[in-house]
């Protein structure tokens, strides 16, 4: 048992640096570790770690999703406009469907045009942003049904809904990548994607599904935004799939492909989460903050390339031969 335990903590290397992160703030701010500052942290966490959800799938096919904040963005007006229209219910179905149709879009241009993925979610991180703007105007769309602003302002237990929320789709979706038999396939594509092709494996609907998860998880990153806007904003989503980005890589996810974990990629957002916090509470630059983001993210990086060097930097030592009673007597 204790094997298996520094074997999960050898790999999440991100639990170590959120224990490091903690430690260091818990001493130099006293609100830090007060529960109220811990839910604020895992409130601003929770859109940034859905979108890093959805990212991490398709990472670990050796992949790419430029779009999502474009993606969150125009999903949240198209939710905010059924719900005027039609209700809560349709919109919120409007929305995954958008959230969806945006990754079946970004998985075919994969998939069918072999665009690399950097470039194909490139493109439609523009063309959704663009077509956000023109049907909004660049105004906000205020959104004031009582139901769907639960979303993102209630309370249940004590602890924000949205903190739930993102705990329930990282169940649901790490349960999938871990223990179904798609989670195997998305592990094997990444791995080597010639050789899981050869194995039967349909290596093309295993992509297309891959970013039809990231665009639905996005969507749902929308509806909490929005729901704690109170409106849905046009330019809601960008930048956030950097931050989703680094999420993933801090995660210990291989940009190689083959390897990561959800849970990995949950810790890497509450790193990210508490650094923000803990610099707020200290008073440090804006500016600063993402230079700190930035060198987090390198170190996170040269840890996944560089770690069969930083092994043979490290003396292991050898174990002396057991000797027996007959051995000793020759000695």
């Amino acid at each position: 048992m204790t094997s298996k335990l520094k074997t999960v903590a050898g790999r999440l290397r991100a639990v170590w640096m959120l224990l490091l992160v903690g430690i260091v703030l818990s001493v130099a701010s006293p609100v830090f570790l007060t529960p109220t500052n811990l839910l604020n942290v895992a409130l601003a966490t929770s859109v940034a770690a859905l979108l890093a959800a959805g990212q991490t799938y398709v990472i670990i096919l050796s992949e790419i999703d430029l779009s999502v904040g474009s993606a969150l963005g125009f999903s949240a007006v198209v939710t905010a406009l059924t719900l005027g229209t039609y209700g809560l219910i349709p919109a919120l179905a409007a929305g995954l469907a958008t959230g969806a149709a945006i990754g079946l879009v970004n998985g075919l241009l994969v998939t069918r045009t072999r665009m690399p993925s950097f470039i194909a979610t490139l493109a439609t991180m523009s063309v959704f942003a663009g077509l956000t703007l023109h049907i909004t105007s660049g105004n906000p769309i205020p959104v004031t049904d009582y139901d769907f602003q639960g979303i993102g302002q209630a309370r249940f237990a004590g602890v924000p809904v949205p903190v739930w929320i993102m705990l329930l789709a990282f169940g649901i979706f790490g349960y999938v990548l871990a223990r179904t038999r798609f989670g195997r396939y998305v592990y094997a594509t990444g791995d080597n994607v010639e050789a899981a092709r050869l194995s039967g494996i349909r290596v093309h609907r295993v992509k297309i599904l891959a970013f039809v998860i990231s665009g639905v998880l996005a969507s749902l990153a929308g509806f909490i935004i929005t729901a704690r806007l109170s409106t849905a904003q046009p330019t809601a989503g960008a930048g956030l799939e950097l931050d989703a980005i680094a999420a993933v890589i801090i995660g210990g996810t291989s940009l190689a492909g083959g390897r990561g974990t959800l849970l990995g990629t949950l810790v890497g957002a509450l790193v990210l989460g508490v650094i923000d916090n803990g610099m707020n509470l200290l008073d440090v630059s804006p500016f600063l903050q993402d230079v700190v983001k930035g060198l987090v993210i390198l170190l996170a990086v040269f840890l996944d390339r560089n770690v069969d060097i930083l092994r043979r930097l490290v003396p292991r030592r050898t174990e002396s031969p057991v000797r027996t009673p007959e051995l000793a007597q020759h000695i």
